[in-house]
């Protein structure tokens, strides 16, 4: 199997959200490997990294996506982090990706007072802003479509949908013309 779609982009750039309404858009299974990977291990992502650390979380999740990559024929979404595996960014290759790109302004808003251990700083707003821009360019790398996360959710799923490689077999699934 493959995916339909992998979602990508830095934490609250909506991936699960518009990975949800994408799915119900095309009557597909929606896999996010952020819970995938909590439910395997048992724990949560912030367990992970404050009992194993950074190093140990990604190899987890290297396991988790590459599973998920081969078992999946939907949607998947990619934590905020993946893409920078380079074991994972060459899992991608050959997979329709689309990068959910945000500001730095913008997603942090929407991730301020939640539990983000890579934000865990003196200053999150700037340790957001950091990652993010030291990410940025891997995220379009491994893209092979890039849309602005912060139009409203349903023009992303009709973006998404229109730029699939096959976007005629799921215009009759959304009710739109291809």
């Amino acid at each position: 199997m493959t995916p339909v779609v992998v979602l990508t982009g830095f934490m609250g750039s909506g991936k699960s959200t518009v990975g949800q309404e994408l799915s119900r858009s095309l009557g597909v299974e929606f896999v996010d490997t952020d819970l995938e990977l909590e439910h395997r291990a048992g724990r949560t992502i912030a367990e992970i990294f404050a009992d194993d650390g950074e190093k140990q979380f990604r190899t987890l999740e290297l396991e988790t996506v590459r599973d998920v990559l081969a078992d999946s024929g939907g949607i998947v979404s990619l934590g905020g982090g993946s893409v920078t595996v380079p074991a994972i960014r060459d899992a991608l290759v050959g997979h329709h990706v689309v990068y959910l790109e945000i500001s730095a302004d913008d997603g942090f808003a929407r991730v301020a007072g939640t539990d983000r251990p890579l934000l865990a700083a003196a200053d999150p707003a700037k340790r957001y802003a950091e990652l993010l821009d030291a990410r940025r360019d891997i995220y379009r790398a491994v893209a092979t479509h890039t849309v602005d996360a912060t139009d409203a959710v349903e023009r992303l799923v009709a973006t998404i949908i229109d730029a699939l490689p096959d976007s005629g077999g799921y215009a009759a699934t959304t009710g739109e013309q291809a």
